[in-house]
């Protein structure tokens, strides 16, 4: 079993604020960091330092160096990713005292996976493989149908939300994880009940990942409810926790099988991954600080 994480990579410019910024204010930042980011590499790191043999697809400009070797650093392997003569993706963050964050996103070239190259990196996986989706690319429903046709198993986390969510083949996808911002998208509902009630009800074979912020995180699986609380930790900054938690609770999903989960064995998924999540909010900058795991072990207390 081979495991791909189809994704985006971005250059991230990190601003330390005193608060968000507001409309017509200007307002000196504290601090600023560039960093390797994008949810794609993120979630392909957090997946290899869990332990799984992990691919990394996605496209770089010239200008990505930094990313191409943060990959290559982690363990994840980059031989189906690809490098154009455009700007790689960035982010522009904001993070305040608290360590919340807004993000702002251009695109670059994790908007130009096409067909072509989609198809052309799927020919080295096959049923049973796993491909790990996120939204900061172009053409993921068509990733999605295309896996669906390999009978390849599917996560996708449906962030950052917008229209191509909603379009996107959701009842093929084997394992959904989203918050509540973009379940509550989703399903027009707000209620934490409700959102998950409707989309249980759009898509009955689809199991959700539903994660709730430091409050923890839920599983539905089959006729299984599980709900895990978050760690108490003094965050500075909760850039890539969502990253963190998916790359994490994958991990334990494929440890144990995808066909063979349980009870018990969701409750230590869910513990082992809001641990991972809460450990990378101590620490600036999500690659630099993804949590080993006896670091993740050591706060849960075995």
């Amino acid at each position: 079993m081979k495991v791909l994480c189809f994704g985006s990579a971005n250059l991230d410019h990190v601003y330390k604020v005193d608060h968000f910024t507001v409309p017509g204010e200007t307002q000196g930042c504290l601090e600023y960091n560039i960093k390797c980011g994008g949810k794609g590499v993120n979630q392909a790191i957090a997946m290899a330092f869990a332990g799984n043999d992990t691919y990394f697809a996605g496209i770089i400009g010239s200008d990505g160096g930094l990313l191409k070797d943060a990959l290559v650093d982690k363990g994840v392997h980059i031989d189906y990713m690809k490098i154009s003569n455009k700007p790689t993706g960035h982010a522009i963050i904001e993070v305040d005292q608290s360590g919340q964050n807004h993000i702002l996103l251009y695109g670059g070239t994790n908007k130009e996976i096409d067909f072509e190259y989609i198809d052309e990196v799927l020919s080295h996986f096959s049923k049973g493989d796993i491909v790990v989706l996120q939204n900061e690319i172009n053409n993921v429903p068509y990733i999605i149908e295309r896996c669906y046709e390999k009978e390849m198993k599917s996560f996708f986390n449906a962030a950052p939300y917008d229209i191509a969510v909603k379009n996107s083949p959701i009842e093929k996808v084997t394992w959904l994880v989203v918050n509540e911002t973009e379940g509550a998208a989703l399903s027009n509902e707000e209620d934490y009940e409700k959102i998950i009630q409707t989309l249980k009800q759009k898509y009955p074979h689809t199991h959700i990942l539903f994660t709730m912020g430091k409050e923890g995180s839920r599983a539905y699986y089959k006729n299984f409810r599980v709900e895990q609380p978050g760690f108490t930790v003094k965050a500075i900054e909760t850039t890539g926790a969502g990253d963190t938690f998916c790359g994490c609770s994958i991990n334990g999903v494929l440890k144990y099988g995808l066909d063979n989960l349980d009870e018990a064995k969701l409750k230590e998924i869910l513990t082992y991954a809001n641990a991972g999540a809460a450990l990378i909010t101590m620490k600036k900058g999500a690659i630099r600080s993804m949590p080993e795991p006896e670091n993740i072990k050591e706060l849960i207390g075995k």
